[in-house]
């Protein structure tokens, strides 16, 4: 049995396509909470220092690589694996341009694994102007 459950209501579709489930039960394990992530380096200086951003991809599909890239190394440091995580919140700087490079890319990544998510359009993100998205997330850790 898994440590957590993915539950559906009314309306349910399995042939339907889609990137997040309406809710997950926690049956037990350890919650892990990751701090928003970008395609910028998980550790750098505050207050920010262009330079350190220099290296990003300019495109979504070079930032959300690089993203998921570093939400793998959080999730390792925590002991989780990408079926643990339960919520997603992704930020889009343009959601339209980017949410469906975004859905096929997190699609592979998770691998069948499908996470409870809200995405939402921001004016800009905190670490650079040049960064299109940021994702936060809660895990749920196996039992010790």
């Amino acid at each position: 049995m898994s440590h957590i459950e993915t539950i559906h209501h009314e309306g349910f579709d399995p042939e339907m396509k889609q990137v997040y489930v309406p809710a997950i039960r926690v049956v037990e394990g350890r919650l892990v909470f990751i701090s928003g992530i970008t395609a910028a380096p998980p550790y750098h200086h505050h207050p920010h220092r262009p330079e350190e951003f220099d290296s990003i991809p300019t495109d979504i599909e070079g930032q959300v690589e690089r993203l998921f890239r570093h939400l793998d190394l959080a999730l390792e440091a925590a002991g989780c694996r990408r079926s643990d995580i339960v919520v997603l919140n992704r930020f889009f700087t343009n959601v339209r341009a980017d949410q469906d490079v975004v859905n096929a890319y997190q699609g592979r990544w998770f691998g069948g694994h499908i996470p409870t998510s809200t995405s939402v359009e921001v004016k800009s993100l905190a670490t650079d102007p040049r960064l299109r998205l940021e994702i936060s997330a809660i895990a749920v850790a196996p039992p010790a």
